[in-house]
């Protein structure tokens, strides 16, 4: 008869932690990916600035989301960013919900959390011309104190057992030039500044790596120097060189990294996604994939020149714009990006190989 409460209690035990995983399982064939972890800037925020007070970084008012199923929620797009884009790919249920919002936790967060935060950068100093950001050493921490002592009560068992099962998406970097390093009056060069850049962010990867994470996909920068906001400050339609030099320069040494920070993280594989060429590709010959205007912000943007104005005018053929407002792409091209970071055979594009190849690894 003791033998049966004793049953009874192990059979609830498995039953328990079976309908947990059973949670965290998508339906995604061939992929062992159950969800994501992301770092970085606007370009992957979901909408953690939009309970940030003091933050000058928000954009949760019309006309963003005009093409998103929930309307503005704070992604610095019309429709889908890339995240949006690649949880569909890995056939994720739902969207990644932002860390700020208080009612992310318990079983939502199962399939993972967006940390990142519009106007933040690599360095701790950047951002400070926005407001109230979140720095990625800032978004590290959040993920450490809150999100894995939350999932680990929700598994019943220690999360670095699962978190090879998750992309860690990191994309971060263009704010620290653009708000940082050509704003500052400072006597570092520009490759030692990358170099710094570069050597900061290994060392934030490594924190990653110690919390459990075993996936990577870093994001390059865009070519920001062709944005409506970085041209308009020139007399020529062309791309701002300076800009994009640094743009480049750091993207070459984010992709050396993939190379140079795998042997010191055993067991980690890591996927660089090269952004800048993806849309570098569609400004040059537009026409070819289904683009119009690449010089043009599609909605009508304030007095930064960055942000599209409150309830302003937005154009109505926005498949056919680069750029959203003066500085972050469209829907359509965050398509494009998705898409090829997920599929890609070009070594130009992922390097060493695709993101569906990643997920398909099994640690």
């Amino acid at each position: 008869m003791s033998q049966i409460p004793l049953l009874c209690v192990f059979l609830f035990a498995f039953l328990s932690q079976s309908i947990c995983l059973s949670k965290l399982t998508p339906k995604n064939h061939g992929s062992k990916i159950r969800g994501m972890f992301v770092f970085g800037s606007s370009i992957l925020d979901n909408g953690n600035n939009n309970f940030l007070p003091n933050s000058l970084a928000k954009v949760n008012y019309s006309p963003y989301g005009a093409d998103f199923p929930l309307g503005p929620t704070g992604r610095f797009t019309n429709g889908k960013n890339v995240i949006d884009v690649l949880g569909e790919k890995l056939r994720l249920p739902n969207y990644i919900p932002p860390f700020n919002d208080p009612s992310t936790n318990g079983s939502k967060i199962l399939h993972g959390v967006d940390f990142a935060s519009g106007g933040s950068g690599i360095l701790d100093v950047t951002g400070s011309i926005a407001g109230n950001v979140i720095s990625l050493n800032q978004q590290i921490r959040n993920f450490e104190s809150a999100t894995l002592p939350d999932f680990e009560l929700q598994l019943g068992e220690k999360s670095t057992k699962i978190m090879s099962d998750f992309l860690f998406v990191v994309g971060s970097g263009g704010n620290d030039y653009s708000l940082n390093y050509f704003r500052a009056n400072n006597n570092i060069t520009l490759q030692d500044f990358t170099t710094n850049l570069t050597t900061t962010l290994s060392l934030q990867l490594k924190r990653l790596y110690d919390l459990g994470a075993r996936k990577f996909v870093l994001m390059a920068i865009n070519p920001n120097g062709c944005s409506p906001i970085a041209t308009a400050s020139f007399p020529t339609r062309d791309c701002v060189r300076i800009l994009n030099k640094a743009f480049h320069m750091f993207n070459s040494n984010l992709k050396n990294l993939v190379d140079a920070i795998r042997p010191q993280m055993p067991g980690s594989n890591l996927v660089f996604v090269n952004t800048y060429k993806v849309i570098r590709d569609i400004i040059k010959s537009p026409s070819t994939k289904g683009f119009r205007d690449v010089n043009s912000a599609c909605c009508e943007v304030g007095p930064t020149g960055v942000l599209c104005k409150r309830g302003g005018l937005i154009c109505k053929n926005r498949s056919e714009y680069v750029f959203f407002d003066g500085l972050h792409p469209t829907e359509a091209v965050n398509y494009v990006i998705a898409n090829k970071a997920f599929k890609s055979n070009l070594k130009s594009e992922v390097y060493p190989f695709n993101v569906k190849r990643l997920s398909e690894i099994y640690v």
